[in-house]
């Protein structure tokens, strides 16, 4: 099998769900060096499936539209990262680049995400068991002050409703 970019025998094969379909990228082994593939910090595999890299006249490969970010020349007061060290490394500094870098993250983040906000999961069943727990607690300073107060009707109420929420939490 030939190289992608070149006509030499490739020797490193990359498969990559992306948009929705199977890429394939063949590279022979200076190729691969040349774009970073034996080096985690500089390889955008993305990149390449997505056909960012094109063929010169010479025969060597250069980025074509590849991804840049806006040169906003800001730079993280905490870690002294820039965005072109973004681009460079493909990670950041330190956790306040995100927030430094926040306007030029976000239309990249809308592109590769549902949105820019994490809502996260919560398991099925975990939300009642802790709104029930609040009311429990809740309850349980109700019937304190009750008892307190000297209010023993009040306090047996507040009792029985504690009861009737602690025997829905053991049935389930």
């Amino acid at each position: 099998m030939k190289c992608d970019y070149c006509d030499n025998k490739a020797t490193v094969f990359l498969t990559q769900l992306a948009e929705g379909q199977m890429k394939k990228v063949c590279l022979c082994e200076s190729c691969a060096k040349e774009r970073g593939v034996t080096d985690p910090t500089g390889f955008s595999m993305a990149e390449m499936l997505l056909g960012n890299f094109q063929k010169t006249v010479s025969g060597a490969v250069e980025p074509q539209g590849s991804v840049k970010f806006m040169g906003s020349g800001k730079i993280c007061p905490e870690c002294g990262f820039s965005m072109e060290d973004l681009q460079k490394v493909r990670r950041f500094g330190c956790a306040n680049c995100y927030k430094v870098f926040a306007n030029e993250l976000a239309p990249m983040l809308r592109g590769m995400h549902k949105g820019t906000t994490h809502l996260g999961k919560v398991p099925v069943g975990l939300i009642e068991t802790h709104y029930r727990q609040l009311r429990i607690e809740e309850l349980q300073q109700k019937l304190e002050q009750a008892i307190s107060s000297e209010s023993y009707e009040d306090a047996a109420g507040i009792r029985d409703e504690i009861r009737k929420l602690d025997e829905t939490e053991v049935a389930e």
